[in-house]
């Protein structure tokens, strides 16, 4: 057995226990007979349900070793800033409609793993009960907002006045499959392909010259065959994401499956010591679905037909990536932390760590979202922004002291608009080795790499051969 093929046999055991590992869906029809919530998977399933609760996918924020400027703090989605949604403070629930009832938006728990309820630290059996188990292990399965008795709105499955549809569909359990992940990671952002750029909704069945490892006829790769970790941990971390679902676990790279020097050719292998194999087989990203690549908040949209706003956004396609040196590490904007523009005028919410002389690092391909976002004159905070009834009503103003008051407890302020940045790692789409870059595709007057940015005064090739 190959190292790779052990450690996807071990992963698979440590996510779903050894007593269903590769059960067909629908191998639950004999556990239950009706399902009534996460409680019926309790009965079975605590302990997977408590290791759940601890990750990332629940807390959304966790141990944040990779990142250099923090001191340990436990960070994510919950507590930090973005400059695309911003934060899930003020925007975590509810369904927002337009003038004609249409729902425009339902907050960001509608890509939580949770059935509503906000993660808590601490483990309660309404905390487990609230995890929306078929979310991640039920390809068929849909859900919607629903207001309970109490008034609150929450998660429930579709089905949910229809008994035996419900029992029928929940019964369909298996490992997480590409569009369970895809559910999530490709609508991101506010749409399909929105915020990655690397992660569309085309890997669910595409081919190997779009993902030559999700192709069906490459591959046929799930995203578990990498991510797949422990106690339901998620291995790997994107250069832009605070915190690491597997901290003492190894980072996660292509030589797990890949020889070091897989070329068999001088140049090529001397190439990879120094150059991320990402940045030569990912030559664009954006191949089927445009991203979003600058969001504007300072100046709404308006769009007539759907009858709501958004930020003023600009898309891409086949964008050719930003190439920067990464050691695995980043440097982060944090909140309550004094925003200072570099010396092109940018802030930088996100950075990688790195040079030409840090022997750990590689030249990796990015994805460099910009945008505006508002700052607090008098500390220079960022502001997160209430976005979703901005979505109905362009009230950008009331938006934005909505965000500082669900974050800093303040109603009076000065704020202006600042221009930022984010370094955004890019791992997906990768082409078949014919289709990779060329060394002219970089070593040529024009060619794609900033060389005085990467370190050096001019091409190096190019140098020697003058």
């Amino acid at each position: 057995m190959t190292r790779a093929a052990a450690f996807l046999l071990l992963a698979s055991f440590a996510v779903v226990g050894p007593s269903w590992v590769g059960a067909a869906p629908g191998s639950h029809a004999e556990h239950f007979e009706h399902y009534d919530g996460t409680a019926t998977c309790l009965e079975c399933h605590q302990e997977e349900a408590e290791s759940f609760f601890h990750s990332q996918h629940y807390q959304w924020q966790g141990e944040t070793p990779d990142l250099v400027n923090v001191d340990g703090k436990r960070l994510g989605k919950m507590n930090t800033i973005n400059d695309f949604c911003t934060n899930p403070g003020a925007n975590w629930i509810g369904n927002v409609t337009n003038e004609d009832g249409k729902i425009l938006a339902q907050g960001c728990s509608k890509c939580h793993a949770g059935l509503g309820k906000r993660p808590e630290p601490t483990l309660s059996r309404e905390q487990l009960e609230n995890i929306d188990c078929l979310i991640c292990h039920v390809s068929g399965y849909r859900r919607d907002l629903y207001v309970n008795d109490a008034g609150d709105p929450e998660w429930r499955p579709i089905l949910w006045r229809n008994q035996a549809g419900l029992d029928s569909v929940s019964k369909r359990i298996s490992l997480p499959e590409r569009k369970m992940c895809l559910r999530c990671h490709a609508g991101a952002g506010g749409g399909q392909n929105y915020k990655r750029g690397d992660i569309e909704y085309e890997l669910a069945d595409t081919n190997r010259e779009f993902d030559v490892h999700m192709g069906v006829d490459g591959g046929d790769m799930s995203c578990i065959d990498c991510h797949a970790g422990v106690d339901h941990r998620v291995r790997g971390r994107g250069a832009d994401l605070a915190a690491t679902d597997m901290p003492d676990a190894a980072r996660l790279t292509c030589d797990e499956c890949h020889e070091a020097a897989p070329h068999g050719n001088l140049v090529l292998d001397t190439h990879a010591e120094r150059v991320a194999c990402e940045t030569c087989h990912i030559p664009t990203f954006a191949k089927k679905d445009a991203t979003d690549m600058d969001r504007d908040w300072s100046v709404p949209q308006h769009h007539p037909e759907a009858k709501k706003y958004s930020a003023t956004i600009t898309f891409g396609s086949d964008v050719v990536p930003e190439y920067a040196w990464w050691n695995g590490r980043t440097r982060h904007q944090q909140m309550r932390e004094m925003a200072v523009p570099g010396k092109d005028g940018f802030i930088t919410m996100m950075a990688p760590t790195g040079g030409r002389k840090d022997k750990g690092s590689k030249i990796h391909p990015f994805k460099l979202h910009t945008g505006r976002l508002p700052r607090l004159i008098d500390t220079g905070w960022l502001i997160p922004i209430g976005v979703e009834e901005f979505f109905a009503d362009g009230d950008i103003d009331k938006a934005v002291h909505e965000g500082a008051h669900d974050a800093y407890g303040i109603e009076d302020f000065e704020y202006e608009w600042v221009d930022v940045k984010r370094y955004m790692g890019i791992f997906h789409e990768v082409v078949p080795k014919e289709s990779a870059l060329k060394c002219l595709d970089c070593h040529s007057d024009g060619g794609r790499f900033d060389w005085v940015a990467l370190g050096y005064k001019e091409d190096p090739v190019l140098k020697r051969m003058r």
